[in-house]
């Protein structure tokens, strides 16, 4: 008798963990993901003010670049690569991340600082995450943006072509 109650126990265990399949996750219609996130873009426009990056202060310039280039390595180099060249292939839904390269003459947030916060910090409704939503702070949104534009363009040299 002893024997047969753990042989009982076991088998009841092991036919719980049978049953029914696991449930299948939800398709999500990519409209409603869209509109979802530009929702969600909406929102942190509404919350971003660029004039708090202003008040951040740094006891070094390199104390910010250090920062900065630690915020760039983990919330951008995926899909902007590490040299910001664009470059990092990050799969999102099958399809290769082609963001733009922050390296080019023409980059549009070249000579833009709040607007290169701004476009952190909201994201698209797109692809770029909203970072401001998910919890980048100003401090760290100052750091990468002065990263971005005062160490990564500033320190770029164009790749020599081999004939």
């Amino acid at each position: 008798m002893r024997r047969l109650i753990p042989t009982i126990a076991a088998l009841a265990w092991l036919g719980a963990c049978g049953g029914e399949p696991p449930a299948q996750e939800p398709t999500v219609d990519p409209a409603q993901q869209q509109a979802a996130r530009a929702d969600s873009v909406q929102l942190a426009l509404a919350q971003f003010d660029s004039t708090v990056c202003d008040t951040v202060t740094w006891a070094t310039e390199t104390e910010a670049l250090e920062r900065g280039s630690l915020v760039f390595r983990i919330s951008c180099a995926k899909c902007h690569g590490d040299g910001g060249r664009g470059n990092g292939n990050f799969v999102h839904q099958g399809d290769t991340l082609r963001p733009p390269s922050f390296l080019t003459t023409d980059w549009k947030y070249a000579e833009d600082r709040h607007g290169l916060q701004r476009a952190i910090y909201t994201g698209s409704a797109l692809d770029m995450p909203y970072w401001g939503l998910v919890g980048l702070k100003y401090r760290d949104l100052d750091a990468v943006s002065r990263y971005i534009l005062d160490f990564l363009r500033l320190n770029y040299t164009e790749p020599a072509t081999t004939p």
